[in-house]
């Protein structure tokens, strides 16, 4: 993508900032939609809830990059945390959608947010992009996260839908909360440790979400998992091989319910997911392996 004016949600999240960054270091000028009135010049504000967003910021904007949404293990799944988890999803992409479609010239293209937990528990069976949502709570919120994008892709913006699975970073998300565990020595399994975490590099995510925007047959949903899922287990001792520590602690599944209530269900799931369009499309990862993965994170 030539230098382009590309507005972003989610931008001080992890994998959003991270993408700021790398835009900004190639000359691109990015938008960040903030949840408040703007003080800057690079700032455009949108209140989700209210599904109100200032389209003037929007304006010239070559693509529009939605990653914003509640945390999933930011808190207790208690009713109303749930009900938070699917608005600002739900609610968020119907504004966004709708505000990109308002407008005179809209974007090329809209890169939206999903994750991996569309597809449920799949056990040891690989899933692509072609695989059926599955079953609970999160399949079916981004079923209705995915579908919110109707507004775009009826205004014949391409839309592609960016199904991410747990990013290796050191600053947010799944390890951001391991790295501090593992450091300490008390890093272990959770439960039987079969179940396949689908994990990404923090780089690979960013390089995936460019690699979208710059390449105009990717539309719908789009995988941005590693090439190579590995289990729980697996990741346990490649965090202990990295960071020089003992990893001999278990977390039984009883006492992860007890802690994380609905959560639970999801840390335990497996999930093997495979990054078929990715690959497809001739997109190389940087840091296809566990451990490679993690290093990168320490850098």
């Amino acid at each position: 993508m030539l230098h382009s004016r590309i507005a972003v949600t989610g931008a001080s999240g992890l994998i959003g900032a991270a993408l700021v960054r790398s835009l900004r270091a190639d000359g691109h000028e990015v938008v960040r939609l903030v949840r408040r009135p703007a003080r800057a010049g690079d700032e455009a504000e949108w209140d989700p809830g209210r599904g109100y967003v200032d389209v003037a910021g929007l304006v010239g904007c070559d693509a529009v990059v939605h990653l914003a949404g509640a945390g999933v293990g930011d808190h207790r799944w208690t009713p109303a945390y749930k009900r938070e988890i699917r608005d600002s999803r739900v609610l968020g992409t119907t504004a966004i959608a709708e505000a990109v479609a308002s407008l005179e010239v809209p974007p090329k293209v809209l890169l939206s947010g999903s994750a991996i937990g569309y597809y449920g528990d799949t056990g040891d069976r690989a899933v692509d992009e072609s695989a059926p949502a599955g079953e609970g709570f999160l399949p079916s919120v981004c079923v209705e996260w995915e579908a919110a994008t109707a507004a775009a892709q009826e205004a014949g913006i391409r839309t592609a839908h960016a199904r991410t699975g747990l990013v290796v970073g050191r600053e947010g998300g799944a390890w951001g909360r391991l790295f501090p565990l593992f450091r300490a020595g008390l890093g272990g399994r959770l439960g039987n440790g079969r179940q396949y975490w689908s994990f990404i590099a923090l780089h690979d995510e960013v390089a995936a979400l460019r690699h979208i925007l710059d390449t105009e047959s990717l539309s719908g949903p789009v995988n941005l998992t590693g090439p190579d899922p590995v289990t729980n287990a697996e990741v346990t001792a490649a965090m202990g091989r990295v960071l020089r520590r003992p990893t001999l602690l278990t977390a039984p599944a009883p006492a992860l319910r007890i802690v994380l209530g609905d959560f639970a269900q999801d840390v335990l799931g497996s999930q093997r997911v495979l990054p078929g369009k990715l690959l497809d499309s001739g997109f190389v990862f940087a840091f296809p392996g566990i451990d490679r993965a993690i290093r990168a994170a320490l850098r």
